[in-house]
């Protein structure tokens, strides 16, 4: 067969099966579960893949799962991933009892990576390329409940807080050659966007420590942590003309303690923020300043403050070659060129980002979907579009790469240099997971 035969017989095998991709899909949603508590859902993914014949591996990264499709000869292993986790959004209408939601596409990416693998298994193609197709379902994309993954390390269950972080580290992208995903995003009119770029973030969490005392008769005796951590705010909006534009700086820090009760001086304050920055130089330039802005404020009032830094995500990187093979696919499944969004600004963060400093990767946003991430607006307004558009063209440019002995994957990966090896990543993990104890008698 040619390699346009393979490709129809692959669009027909999606769209046969197009319900059993709806329904996984609708089954994750209605139960979601917050990062490395996704042990439901990944259940749900192994007996999906289980009945496709495919051996699983579950629990990679305390959940997540891992299964392999062979092709008919050895050449480079393809990955796509798909998340697992949901977030917190209470006032979203299909929230569960505490509060979470698949507000961020998550149960959409897991359809349509289902969706491709099932597509390339029922269509019988397999002989026909040359590699492997990894499919790996990925915990903890959403950076939260930070709390928890902070005991889930002290019980040495994890070393880092996001999900492809971990199995960065544990060995599970060691063996892939290239790796593929997707995000929905409302994109009105337009059916896809490809390209898109994002900014990298340090985690935060801020403690001020001060001296309490009674706030009506004897304040005098205190030293007011509150008062420390609205001055380090004030302080981090001062340094906002600092940072650079083409750096695309975010920084949005909340107090989540504010003090115990009203009538005693605030003596434990405690905040989270993200730094972001487009690259890793303006991610460290930015982190050096709020670190500064944070010590003042505290030494402002004779606090001190605890610092601890968290590594975050890496800025995602373009490979232009991928880019234009999905771009390319959507064309051959009919998608008018003028409906492809070329390129996008996103200063929100990704984890695969991280992976894209490592191999070539492509990360393309697909519609179907009203009301923006994150929100009670967000939903599906087109199952076909949102679960079967990405399912086919994943599959449609693993068989791009993998046709013709591989030749065209092997060409993307001899051309591509990797920003970072593994033990370079690791390292720079490393030094920014640190603790930063600030005294101010020690300056005064």
């Amino acid at each position: 067969m040619d390699i346009k035969q393979l490709k129809e017989k692959v669009l027909q095998a999606i769209d046969d099966h197009k319900e059993m991709i709806f329904k996984v899909g609708e089954k994750i949603y209605r139960d979601p579960e917050l990062g490395y508590k996704e042990f439901k859902s990944t259940e749900v993914v192994a007996n999906f893949l289980d009945e496709l014949g495919l051996d699983v591996e579950k629990n990679i990264a305390v959940t997540g799962c891992k299964a392999t499709i062979e092709g008919g000869t050895s050449g480079p292993n393809i990955a796509i991933l798909a998340e697992l986790d949901a977030i917190q959004c209470s006032s979203h209408k299909d929230a569960s009892r505490n509060g979470v939601v698949h507000a961020c596409g998550h149960n959409i990416q897991i359809g349509g990576m289902l969706g491709a693998a099932l597509g390339l298994l029922k269509s019988g193609i397999l002989s026909e390329l040359s590699g492997c197709i990894t499919l790996l379902a990925t915990p903890a994309e959403e950076f939260v409940e930070l709390e928890f993954r902070e005991n889930l390390r002290k019980e040495g269950k994890i070393t880092y807080f996001g999900g492809k972080q971990e199995l960065i580290k544990k060995g599970y992208f060691d063996d892939v050659d290239i790796a593929m995903m997707f995000h929905s995003k409302d994109l009105g009119k337009d059916i896809a966007l490809v390209g898109p770029e994002s900014n990298g973030f340090i985690g935060k969490k801020v403690q001020f420590i001060g001296k309490e005392a009674h706030a009506g008769s004897s304040p005098e005796e205190g030293i007011n942590a509150l008062n420390a951590a609205l001055l380090a705010m004030n302080n981090i909006h001062a340094q906002r003309e600092t940072f650079k534009d083409s750096d695309r700086v975010r920084v949005h820090p909340i107090i989540t303690k504010g003090g115990d009760i009203v009538n005693s001086v605030p003596d434990n304050v405690e905040m989270e923020s993200y730094v972001r920055a487009r690259t890793i130089d303006g991610m460290l330039d930015s982190n050096f300043k709020v670190d500064r802005a944070l010590k003042a404020g505290a030494m402002a009032v004779g606090a001190d403050v605890k610092i601890t830094s968290i590594p975050g995500y890496l800025p995602i990187l373009r490979n232009m070659e991928l880019d234009n093979l999905f771009k390319e696919n959507l064309i051959f499944m009919g998608v008018p060129e003028e409906n492809i969004i070329e390129g996008g600004d996103f200063t929100g963060s990704f984890d695969f980002g991280d992976v894209s400093h490592l191999m070539p990767t492509i990360h393309p946003m697909v519609g179907g979907v009203k009301g923006n991430l994150h929100t009670r607006e967000f939903n599906i307004s087109d199952e076909y579009h949102a679960y079967i558009m990405p399912a086919k063209t994943m599959a449609l440019t693993i068989i791009d790469l993998l046709f013709n002995k591989a030749s065209m994957g092997k060409n993307i990966i001899d051309n591509f240099t990797a920003k970072m090896t593994k033990k370079e990543y690791l390292d720079f993990m490393e030094s920014i997971d640190k603790v930063d104890i600030f005294e101010t008698k020690n300056y005064i």
